[in-house]
């Protein structure tokens, strides 16, 4: 069964898949800004990556102490198999939905 989550969830998902063991707090929100345009504030990066890993979509990990971040651990996510596994059954969900859509909608929003 697919568990649903909302829009941000997902994009946070996706980002953190597409930066590849890179994911932290700012990574994400520049990645988000590269491809949306759009400028996340971190508590809308934060609250989602929360739920996702209360939902067990995504491992929080603490990395090392770091001199430029003045001795602070970045804490870096990680998509998990079940993450992955909901993430593939959720676009299935958008493709089915998408191909319903009538192609007048497609012309008038040319």
């Amino acid at each position: 069964m697919t568990k649903f989550m909302t829009r941000n969830e997902e994009i946070i998902l996706l980002t953190i898949l597409k930066l590849k063991g890179n994911a932290y707090g700012v990574s994400i929100r520049k990645q988000i800004f590269q491809d949306t345009g759009d400028t996340w504030s971190f508590a809308s990066i934060y609250q989602p990556l929360d739920h996702l890993v209360r939902k067990k979509f995504v491992r929080r990990r603490k990395g090392d102490p770091t001199a430029r971040q003045g001795g602070k651990s970045k804490f870096y996510y990680e998509v998990t198999p079940e993450g992955l596994r909901n993430l593939q059954k959720l676009k299935k969900a958008h493709d089915q939905v998408w191909a319903q859509v009538p192609e007048i909608f497609w012309e008038n929003g040319k």
